[in-house]
């Protein structure tokens, strides 16, 4: 999204998303293009031009509609917006970048790891990863959250599952946080997907050389075994898995916190009743999610969005964080409310693309902010909220750091 004013009456907003002003709260932006321009032409920091769509009605029915492909592969002049052809298929050949037959095929292959049953199971786990952190926060009276918490707790999970040395995560946190932000971080950006499409390599041919318990080794075990999975494929699968595996979560505990400490009513009603935490979480999703805009789509045909016609061959990015509160779809939605209920929102997504990770990003986040609560009941923004900054580019919706104090015990 580029600089240039919303057309109409919109005349003085702009879209900036490396903007910090714009990231510090697009919030209003995106009221105002839901009022006024819903499905709107833009162009992106690559200089690709596409439509952002805004509204819940429209953004769930560009979620789900297969005419909107997925496949990297079909769209047009892909070097605009991908890095170079050699690093293309570490970052783009998995499931969420492929429509059917492929990403049935490929999600299949992942999908019996986070069925409600195995990740249920991952439970005492989550809690004890979850009780050493806050353990090792104890003594210290003020920390960055992030860092010291919502950081380490599903990166050492999604490590775990994967079969990924845990003491790497440090060296794939900064490729990942550069990855994410995307072509704002220039030569940054390459450099990151150069890094860890070696490591990623590297990893895959020593889990073919000795493989564990581990998701990543039943990858392997099943492109050995004939299942159709793509050198580039397993690289690509083992990146998304990294990648979203712990973004998501990281973004959704220190999302939630922040919210509970400049909400200190909401906060109040948590601690007052801690069965609120799955409606909270919930609520935490809905109100400022984790993600800020899906991965792009394209039209394959013309396709009428929100009275707009969308030529064939055209981008479409939709609006997450716009559509949850979209007040067409939720009463009172610039209200923050843990007894809400209505969890009807696309923080996850919508149709065949749903994250997978869904349901153990709600466990993590759950046992996180439920006995971070407990633990420290004097919790408190060590800074005024308008001093924290939130991270650049399009995709993600996360504080950089939130530092936090309390009584060391």
């Amino acid at each position: 999204m580029d600089e240039q004013a919303v057309a109409g009456d919109l005349t003085d907003v702009v879209l900036e998303p490396f903007s910090p002003q714009f990231k510090a709260n697009p919030h209003p932006t995106y009221a105002a293009l839901r009022d006024h321009d819903p499905v709107r032409r833009v162009t992106l920091p690559s200089g690709l031009p596409a439509w952002l769509v805004t509204r819940y009605e429209d953004v769930k029915a560009v979620l789900a509609d297969p005419r909107l492909s997925k496949d990297v592969r079909r769209f047009p002049d892909p070097g605009r917006y991908l890095v170079a052809a050699d690093l293309r298929e570490t970052i783009s050949r998995h499931m969420l970048n492929a429509d059917p037959p492929d990403h049935t095929r490929l999600r299949k292959l992942v999908s019996k790891a986070f069925t409600p049953r195995r990740v249920e199971a991952l439970r005492p786990r989550v809690q004890q990863i979850t009780e050493e952190l806050l353990d090792r926060m104890a003594p210290l009276g003020r920390v960055d959250l992030i860092d010291a918490f919502a950081f380490p707790l599903p990166v050492t999970v999604i490590c775990e599952l994967l079969g990924v040395p845990v003491e790497d995560r440090d060296e794939f946190r900064v490729w990942s946080n550069v990855i994410i932000e995307g072509v704002g971080a220039g030569d940054r950006f390459e450099s990151a997907v150069r890094a860890m499409d070696k490591y990623l390599r590297e990893l895959v041919e020593a889990k073919r050389r000795s493989p564990g318990d581990d998701m990543l080794s039943d990858l392997i075990a099943a492109r050995e075994e004939g299942d159709r999975l793509s050198e580039g494929e397993l690289t690509s699968m083992a990146f998304l898995l990294l990648v979203a595996g712990h973004e998501t979560t990281v973004n959704l505990i220190g999302n939630g916190v922040y919210l509970l400490l400049t909400h200190p009513d909401q906060l109040a009603l948590l601690r007052s009743d801690p069965g609120l935490l799955p409606s909270a979480v919930e609520e935490f999703l809905r109100y400022e999610g984790p993600a800020e805009t899906s991965t792009l789509r394209f039209a394959t045909e013309p396709i009428e969005i929100g009275g707009v016609t969308i030529p064939a061959g055209e981008v479409v990015l939709v609006a997450l964080a716009s559509a949850n509160r979209d007040g067409r779809r939720f009463a009172d939605a610039d209200r923050l409310d843990i007894t809400r209920g209505d969890s009807q929102h696309l923080a996850f997504g919508h149709g065949i693309h749903y994250c997978l990770g869904a349901s153990l990003a709600r466990l993590e986040g759950q046992v996180a902010i439920g006995e971070l609560l407990a633990r420290f009941p004097d919790l408190a923004l060590a800074v005024p909220p308008e001093e924290l900054a939130w991270r650049p580019g399009t995709l993600i919706r996360g504080l950089r750091e939130l530092p936090v104090t309390y009584s060391p015990r």
